[in-house]
């Protein structure tokens, strides 16, 4: 919350510092929570960035927009983190928000909805943003960038365990030959190319338990094996393929670390003030 007391004059009290938690108006399951920054003043003129983090398969939402204050506070950004919870598309469901779409249900518009919200609500710079998801949020970051690089000023993929190259020889969600089929619209390479893009993993990513496709699995289909056995391997086989497609990446590894991004985050704050710096720097 704010270090002051009392509520704006539009925003409440509950608006600043690290906000509330607000329902999404497009879809009252999604909620998501933010964090202002101090000096934010409702009759100024200054501009804030905004980096949307998505959460994991474990959902740590308010741990995210608790993680990234700091950097918030110092760069002058606000920050926006989304939960997606569990159980929206069948009792258990843990998943369906990584792959963007489940049926009817689109969860790239609900994101693009929060940020829209966020922009009514407060000053943020332009229109596109940061983002940063580490494993489910990998899995979210990346095909989010494959369908809205237009929205996107800096990608952050981390150690996502299961990844769709961007090989147009094979189907979603292995490649993405038919991704126009899929979802609507085509690959945009030249916008891609145009966004900044991390992959941050552990050194020590080598657990496989949890990210191995077989037949008897919903998401199995041929060449689910393509990128290799563990995490370190989908990301290296990623990163290839987006250099085959002329998209520049910065890739962080570091060593000693599992998967669990406590101590990749650090990482992440460098490549975002990194962005930050080549967006605001003069003309």
């Amino acid at each position: 919350m704010r270090n002051t007391g009392g509520h704006g004059k539009k925003l409440s009290y509950y608006d600043f510092g690290h906000t509330t938690v607000y329902a999404s108006r497009m879809d009252q399951r999604f909620p998501y929570c933010a964090y202002v920054p101090q000096d934010y003043e409702e009759d100024g003129d200054k501009t804030y960035p905004l980096a949307v983090i998505v959460h994991g398969t474990e959902r740590g939402m308010q741990a995210y927009r608790d993680g990234f204050a700091d950097f918030a506070e110092e760069n002058g950004v606000i920050v926006l983190c989304p939960l997606f919870p569990t159980g929206i598309c069948f009792p258990g469901d843990l998943s369906s928000y990584k792959m963007l779409r489940a049926g009817d249900l689109h969860y790239d518009a609900i994101m693009l909805d929060m940020i829209e919200e966020m922009r009514e609500r407060y000053r943020i710079m332009g229109d596109r943003v940061m983002m940063y998801g580490f494993s489910g949020g990998g899995h979210f970051t990346h095909r989010f960038f494959y369908l809205h690089p237009e929205r996107l000023m800096a990608a952050s993929i981390g150690a996502p365990g299961v990844v769709t190259l961007l090989d147009f020889d094979h189907d979603f969600w292995v490649g993405v030959r038919d991704f126009e089929a899929v979802f609507g619209k085509k690959i945009n390479l030249d916008a891609m190319r145009n966004v900044a893009v991390q992959m941050v993993i552990g050194g020590d990513d080598h657990e496989t338990w949890e990210i191995t496709i077989t037949p008897e699995d919903a998401w199995w289909m041929p060449g689910a094996d393509l990128a290799g056995a563990d995490r370190n391997d989908r990301m290296r086989s990623l990163k290839r393929s987006f250099e085959q497609n002329g998209i520049a990446v910065r890739l962080d590894v570091v060593p000693g670390v599992a998967h669990d991004d406590r101590l990749l985050i650090a990482k992440v704050k460098d490549f975002f003030k990194q962005s930050l710096s080549a967006v605001r720097a003069p003309a």
